[in-house]
């Protein structure tokens, strides 16, 4: 190929994005960054980020926070293991790496949660490491502009990829070309559509436009439907606040809080679901139903549906626990998959209601 970094970082130092983590490229707001942006939109993350880098401003901060407030910092981003990981390995790094993250990308590679991608973007931007950051921007960006119609879900095409981005890179600028790269792909080489090819700094070189084809690439093999998961939930409300219970320390939503659900092969019916509460030690007045709601996962949708309830209960054991609306607001991280039924409007209306029934 020849002559793709010198137009793409020219390109890229005029109109890239000026978001906080460019204005202060530390490893450490780099690597929290990239971490964050893994299945999560720019615009959606750029709070979290703010809020997350303020509080804890480096590892040894992220290595000693206490992990229900990690889980409530990242509450709404999702996908909950990435902040888990990074929690571990902010702990690798304050016991092997005087709290700094390496300048080495095996080092980087090697810590919990970081993967090729993410160890290449912290290697190439924070430290001028010759590496390659191949993410799928960037195998959308070189299958057009070689117009190569080969699978990149496959091994073999991303290792072929990543050989002609480091054939292109500069040796003295591979952050900049790695990330002129990714926002190539994110602004104007779109996904699922047109590319806005009147505004690429490469379009004279693109295999892919010259032969009509660049809407119609990467090749991509269509996702195998996901599995449909019912849920019934029980929202129960009473003086104290919302009924919250832990979900387990392992698997989907681990040491998240959520009102009482139960995965079932069927909406559970009224009965069936208080029959589910009694057997845990809860005693409820039923008092109306809950709308239904969607929430998709990477493998699975849940379609949640359920019950609303009063209850004065004050013991209870296991891993329940009340929860008032400041405490809500503080402490407990609900995921995103119950907003539907969980927020301090929603709450307050049932407590109101429940009031007058429990009196």
């Amino acid at each position: 190929m020849g002559g793709v970094s010198e137009p793409l970082i020219r390109w890229f130092e005029q109109y890239r994005r000026l978001l906080p983590f460019r204005q202060e490229p530390s490893a450490y707001h780099i690597w929290i960054s990239e971490i964050m942006l893994q299945q999560t939109r720019v615009s959606a993350a750029l709070p979290y980020y703010e809020r997350f880098v303020v509080e804890l401003p480096d590892p040894a901060a992220l290595a000693a926070c206490e992990p229900d407030r990690l889980r409530k910092l990242w509450q709404g981003l999702g996908y909950y293991s990435r902040a888990a990981n990074l929690q571990k390995a902010a702990g690798i790094l304050c016991d092997r790496y005087g709290g700094e993250l390496p300048a080495d990308y095996d080092a980087l590679r090697a810590l919990p949660g970081i993967g090729d991608y993410t160890a290449g973007a912290i290697a190439s931007i924070a430290f001028g490491i010759p590496v390659p950051a191949v993410d799928g921007n960037v195998l959308r960006v070189f299958a057009r502009l070689t117009n190569d119609d080969s699978d990149i879900t496959r091994p073999e095409t991303k290792r072929a990829i990543t050989r002609l981005v480091m054939e292109e890179m500069p040796r003295d600028r591979p952050g900049a070309y790695n990330e002129a790269l990714m926002e190539l792909g994110a602004l104007v080489c779109l996904p699922n559509g047109a590319p806005r090819c009147g505004e690429c700094p490469l379009a004279g070189q693109c295999a892919g436009r010259a032969a009509g084809r660049a809407e119609t690439l990467p090749n991509k093999p269509p996702k195998p439907a996901k599995t449909v998961v019912p849920v019934t939930v029980a929202l129960i409300t009473g003086p104290r606040g919302v009924l919250l219970q832990r979900r387990p320390a392992k698997g989907l939503l681990a040491g998240l809080w959520q009102p009482p659900a139960f995965e079932a092969d069927h909406p559970l019916t009224r009965e069936e679901l208080d029959a589910r509460l009694r057997a845990l030690g809860l005693a409820v007045r039923w008092t109306g139903t809950l709308p239904p709601a969607r929430h998709v996962f990477t493998h699975r949708v849940w379609q949640l549906s359920g019950f609303c309830a009063a209850s004065g209960q004050e013991v209870l054991s296991g891993s329940f626990v009340w929860a008032d609306l400041p405490a809500l607001e503080r402490e407990y991280s609900v995921p995103s998959a119950f907003s539907a039924y969980v927020s301090e409007g929603k709450i307050r209306e049932k407590q109101e209601e429940n009031a007058r029934i429990l009196t």
